[in-house]
């Protein structure tokens, strides 16, 4: 992975420095909250409705068991014990005192890390696929044109203050697991008939009030254009979006109401007149970068593992884990481990302090010393021996780390809501905890089989509703907690919308919904093999209407 160089280091630590007296003067009265807003959102510090909340930047959601230790460290030290992996795979700390933030930010720089860009109307952290450098469909490992991008991004004088906040995802594969349709720029690595490294590009995706999915304006952009084509993307959005009207400045509304023809020579003129220039990406960068994310000495080893096949046949509940949460390697004998933060009746997105500390001594005992965030709220071993599965998961078992639902539905996404969130007009989390309960029974869960429940606490959709093949929101109707459902959304390759299926349901009966969606679909699957969002795209919504409202 990616090590600071001398400019890095000095930079965070300097800006260290500089927010310590900035938080020294808010604590004396020197400045006021309005006045020391701007400067603590530039470091990661938000003010949510009962204390401070500290983001820190996880980029392209890679870090060592080193600083999963100190993450481990900060949540025992400065907060309730422990932390929340977010759907941009960052981390947040939901309970840190102002007077504290100075010192962990002092202590995240000791480990490259860091709290910057990750809220404010710039560009935020990179994300990319969580299994990044070991899946076996990728055509290149995309972290590295992330970091690219992160390096090109961070602090760019011209795109500090943007029209609004501004997200770029990237993916290594065909199948897509960093939602790139739903970023305002999302860009997936391809070959073109020639063998040669590119990317297709899609603009304007996005979530929230307005949810969009990107469109296409590059078929094949060659990899030497990458930071001059993002680079007009941005100087585009840049001059022409909205300052007005914080609900229509970003960039997918700047594509709605423009047009993607307009805009899209708008790009084109914009990366005429830079290509071949500065930004040009020599191909010599390029391999000094990939060094860094070169893939670890793998041993030669058998397709096939005995000890993790013999392992299984004895215990029941590792062959279920290894069905659910094992994902393909590029080495034979390897995997990627899912390790699910969806316990039954938690908190989706929460790992202990104690939690952390034990997968952090997995990384470096099985897995090569690296660890991955995924958008999904878990975490990813991305490089363990398949013998050695058994021991991980017993390790997993003995710290309720083992639930065996990847992809399941009690493997839901859900924002912190109101239980903290000052924007929030709903909870999120009671209900997933109450749908998590309710569809316990593993039988039921695996009968069920891929389904992607998602929920928001408000329309600023930070739990990907929207995206969700059931998706549930939160709203506020004259003091009033209600939940809306859109079925039939979706954020890999065929990227889709969920559509509102109806009124919304009280607190009480959100659960009993839920599970007449469910239901209904059980009932009118073709077979066992058909996904609910397959069967939902050959059925529509009037029979989970009719059953949820009465034909």
């Amino acid at each position: 992975m990616y090590r600071y160089d001398e400019f890095d280091r000095d930079f965070v630590n300097q800006r260290v420095t500089q927010f310590e007296d900035q938080v020294r003067r808010r604590m004396s009265g020197e400045l006021t909250e309005d006045e020391f807003k701007p400067l603590r959102l530039m470091n990661g510090l938000y003010l949510q409705l009962h204390a401070y909340m500290l983001r820190v930047a996880i980029p392209y959601g890679t870090l060592n068991a080193t600083q999963m230790r100190k993450l481990a460290h900060i949540a025992r030290t400065y907060d309730r014990g422990y932390g929340h992996f977010t759907t941009r795979q960052n981390v947040q700390f939901n309970w840190p005192k102002l007077s504290d933030t100075p010192q962990i930010l002092r202590e995240l720089a000791d480990v490259e890390m860091h709290a910057i860009q990750t809220s404010g109307n710039c560009i935020r952290n990179v994300t990319s696929d969580q299994f990044a450098g070991a899946a076996a469909d990728e055509f290149a490992d995309p972290r590295v044109y992330a970091e690219i991008l992160r390096q090109w991004s961070s602090l760019h004088p011209e795109f500090l203050f943007l029209p609004r906040k501004f997200k770029i995802a990237i993916t290594g594969a065909e199948q897509d697991r960093a939602a790139v349709q739903v970023h305002d720029i999302g860009l997936q690595l391809t070959r073109n008939e020639d063998g040669e490294i590119g990317f297709v590009v899609f603009v304007g995706g996005g979530l929230g009030r307005t949810p969009m999915v990107g469109r296409k304006v590059r078929d094949f952009l060659p990899e030497n254009d990458l930071l001059a084509y993002s680079e007009a993307i941005l100087r585009v959005y840049n001059r022409y979006g909205r300052r007005d009207n914080k609900y229509k400045a970003r960039i997918k509304i700047l594509v709605h109401e423009t047009g993607l023809e307009e805009l899209k020579q708008d790009i084109e003129t914009e990366f005429e007149a830079t290509k071949n220039g500065i930004l040009n990406l020599p191909n010599e960068e390029v391999v000094r970068i990939n060094e860094y994310f070169a893939p670890p000495s793998f041993d030669a080893l058998p397709k096939i593992s005995t000890e993790l096949e013999a392992a299984k046949r004895e215990d029941r509940d590792l062959a279920l884990f290894s069905s659910r949460n094992l994902h393909a390697h590029k080495a034979e004998g390897y995997t990627s481990i899912t390790i699910s933060l969806k316990p039954i009746g938690g908190a989706p997105g929460d790992a202990t302090a104690d939690q952390m500390d034990v997968i952090a001594d997995l990384a470096e005992r099985f897995g090569h010393n690296e660890l991955r965030v995924t958008h999904e709220q878990n975490l990813v071993l991305p490089h363990v021996k398949l013998q050695d599965v058994p021991t991980v998961f017993k390790i997993l078992k003995a710290n309720d780390l083992a639930d065996s639902n990847a992809g399941l539905i009690t493997d839901m996404i859900a924002c912190p809501g109101l239980d903290y969130c000052a924007l929030a007009n709903a909870r999120s989390i009671p209900i997933a905890q109450e749908i998590s309960k309710r569809f316990e029974a593993v039988k039921r869960q695996n009968e069920i089989g891929d389904l992607k429940l998602k929920i928001s606490g408000c329309i600023n959709a930070c739990g990907h509703h929207h995206v969700g093949h059931i998706g549930i929101l939160g709203v506020d109707r004259k003091g009033e907690e209600l939940y809306q459902i859109t079925l039939g959304g979706s954020a890999d390759q065929n990227t889709s919308i969920g559509k509102i299926i109806g009124r919304g349901f009280p607190e009480a009966e959100i659960t009993d919904a839920v599970e007449t969606v469910v239901d209904t679909y059980l009932a009118n699957r073709l077979d066992e093999e058909e996904s609910f969002i397959d069967a939902y795209r050959r059925l529509g919504d009037q029979p989970f209407k009719d059953a949820l409202y009465g034909a």
